[in-house]
């Protein structure tokens, strides 16, 4: 096992559980930093470990600008002293009415939503009117992933016209998350990337045009981000997530942005049931199963693992070695996916120098604490 994923006692962690080592942690962020360039460009997205003390080291490096996916998120955000918080989604239903709720109970916090219909911008208008509040709004564009936006063009001009002459609302720009871009050469990356951005940037400019204030473009994510980061554009705010933590997935996807997953699962044998498999305590209740069976994790100390079959409370590993292993002995795992995998624990216990120095909760796993 590497030093730096050394932990000196186990003998109190109950597995499975998740560990974060904080130096490589703090290695990723400031790698984060170096990449962005510039700390006013950069607003990572806090998906990935939805924990408070992430965030406190980040502030404490000065990056003052979030990206959150739910309530929960951006919640967690403000309570830890986060003012520009970006919930990157559209608000429907009771949603509409929590926004209303968050900017009163965190009336100093900037908050900005996305939008990509008019009846939403409008039922937006209407309840930030009702309640005397405001709130920024940007215009989600699609380039190509076809999950959420509007393609670049007169609809989208249309809309961005509607959230600029919605009273209660502010234009807060637009939102460029292309998740479709997950070429692994940089160099074909790079051009899928930069065709995107063409294309949102020429939106950008028509709007301007039009006298619309178009204050910032909320771009990419973690495979996008050092492209993104390279274009000379003030309005460009990079939104990482991954990173942070990274794991096999993107580590594969990505080699070029040499991240170290930071967040690592511990997992125990249990049983030996053949003379080529070992079975261990880390079944789907632990770790994301949005990857395929088979490819959700890997096994630095033990590389020729194959995951032959997993249960709620059980994994199969076959290897050659599995005549190394009794009930009891430990490893260290890396999720293809971490993001979904911190959401299933409710702490990370929290590694530095070998020691275990505290645990962390994943307070945003929820999707709603009080609001």
């Amino acid at each position: 096992m590497a030093e730096q994923f050394q932990i000196d006692d186990t003998s109190e962690i109950i597995t499975p559980a998740l560990i974060v080592f904080r130096e490589v942690l703090e290695e990723n962020i400031d790698k984060m930093i170096v990449i962005a360039g510039d700390l006013s460009r950069l607003r990572p997205h806090c998906k990935t470990h939805k924990m408070r003390e992430v965030i406190e080291l980040e502030l404490a490096r000065g990056i003052t600008k979030y990206k959150a996916a739910t309530f929960a998120e951006a919640e967690m955000l403000a309570e830890a002293g986060v003012q520009d918080i970006f919930l990157a989604y559209s608000l429907v239903g009771p949603n509409i009415a929590r926004a209303v709720r968050f900017r009163e109970t965190y009336p100093d916090v900037a908050l900005a939503v996305t939008a990509d219909h008019e009846k939403p911008i409008a039922a937006l208008s209407a309840a930030m009117i009702e309640a005397n509040q405001t709130i920024d709004v940007l215009l989600d564009i699609d380039t190509g992933q076809h999950r959420t936006g509007i393609p670049p063009g007169e609809v989208a001009a249309q809309l961005y016209g509607q959230i600029v002459e919605a009273a209660g609302l502010n234009p807060g720009g637009l939102h460029l998350y292309d998740g479709q871009n997950h070429q692994t050469d940089l160099e074909e990356r790079r051009e899928a990337v930069t065709a995107c951005w063409e294309s949102v940037a020429a939106l950008r400019d028509e709007l301007v045009g039009k006298g619309y204030s178009v204050p910032r473009v909320v771009a990419g994510g973690t495979g996008s981000f050092p492209i993104f980061a390279s274009i000379d554009d003030p309005t460009i705010e990079c939104s990482p997530g991954t990173c942070v933590f990274n794991d096999v997935g993107y580590g594969a996807m990505f080699p070029d942005m040499q991240f170290t997953p930071a967040a690592r699962l511990l997992t125990r044998v249990i049983s030996r049931p053949t003379a080529d498999r070992v079975t261990v305590d880390l079944g789907y209740k632990a770790v994301a199963s949005d990857p395929p069976a088979g490819k959700r994790l890997g096994f630095p100390d033990l590389p020729d693992a194959k995951e032959v079959l997993q249960n709620e409370e059980h994994l199969v590993l076959e290897t050659s070695r599995a005549c190394e292993f009794e009930p009891g002995d430990e490893l260290l795992a890396v999720p293809r996916h971490i993001c979904p995998t911190s959401a299933m624990h409710k702490q990370a216990t929290i590694v530095a120098g070998g020691k275990i120095v505290g645990s962390w909760s994943i307070a945003a796993r929820d999707r709603k604490l009080t609001i």
